[in-house]
């Protein structure tokens, strides 16, 4: 039995989508899908019934692109209204997700609970001291103007660094709340430390990247494995003995599609050994 990990499908992208039709089957295995699966309610149900047959167990945690609200999108509902219909659209197929309870895993090892969260960006990936629309003029400068400034709503909250203020506040009440000798499987579309988003291209899109206030969850509670995706930079990272994995497979020019879907599909559990010095990486997934 093994806990595997995928993200960034973006199956609007016909190659993608097309491609999802080879994905093996693997019963006894649970699967993470860590967000960006698509933009609308046909995507996501479609890797929904694609994926459950396939798989003993999936679960969920949103990116930003299935926040995004465009006008040909039948379902208009903004921000937080948005995700909380898809948690329900999941939650109806039997998908765990970030409003769920945190499972046990059945499998080999110590006990270890998975625990999909939903935590955002507020900007504090961008320059030091600059107010947040400062951040952005800055990344348009560098030719930067992220579709989210667009699409990702944040209704009922002022702003999506108020809402992701809000989700790391309720997060971290979660974490601190694991019963001793629990560990912890960690999955957020989003990167938790700034020291992770290496975009060598696109340097500026870091702000859109994640919050500064998760760069210490790894030391401040008990967690093993650190999942997300959001980059399409697959690599396998190690931070003071805790292993970090982006999994995301990306567009269709950041994956090779004679290798599969499956090719990208990444073990979380069981355990990989941690690096002597418990150090390491990036080790580069191709």
């Amino acid at each position: 039995m093994r806990l595997l990990a995928i993200s960034d499908l973006h199956v609007g992208h016909r190659p993608n989508r097309e491609a999802l039709a080879e994905m093996p089957s693997c019963p006894d295995d649970w699967l993470i899908l860590a967000g960006d699966i698509g933009e609308n309610e046909e995507h996501l149900r479609l890797c929904l019934d694609t994926f459950q047959p396939r798989f003993e167990k999936l679960i969920w945690v949103p990116g930003n692109h299935e926040l995004y609200t465009t006008r040909r999108d039948p379902c208009q509902l903004r921000g937080q209204a948005r995700y909380r219909w898809q948690v329900a659209l999941c939650q109806d197929r039997g998908v765990l997700t970030p409003e769920d309870d945190w499972p046990l895993w059945p499998g080999a090892g110590p006990p270890t609970r998975i625990a999909p969260v939903f935590v955002g960006y507020d900007y504090s990936f961008g320059p030091f001291g600059l107010t947040e629309p400062e951040v952005v003029a800055w990344a348009a400068a560098g030719g930067i103007r992220p579709t989210d400034e667009r699409l990702l709503h944040s209704d009922p909250y002022p702003s999506r660094s108020a809402w992701c203020q809000a989700r790391v506040e309720l997060t971290e009440a979660r974490l601190a709340a694991v019963a001793s000798g629990e560990r912890l499987v960690l999955v957020n579309h989003y990167p938790l430390r700034a020291d992770l988003v290496r975009l060598f291209r696109i340097p500026r899109f870091t702000p859109w990247c994640g919050t500064r206030l998760t760069e210490e969850w790894h030391r401040r509670y008990p967690i093993d494995v650190v999942v997300s995706g959001h980059l399409h930079m697959r690599a396998t990272d190690w931070r003071d003995g805790v292993r970090f994995e982006e999994v995301a497979l990306g567009y269709p020019r950041h994956w090779q599609a004679d290798k599969g879907i499956g090719h990208y599909l990444r073990q979380i559990l069981p355990r990989i050994p941690v690096p002597p010095g418990g150090r390491g990486g990036p080790i580069w997934h191709r």
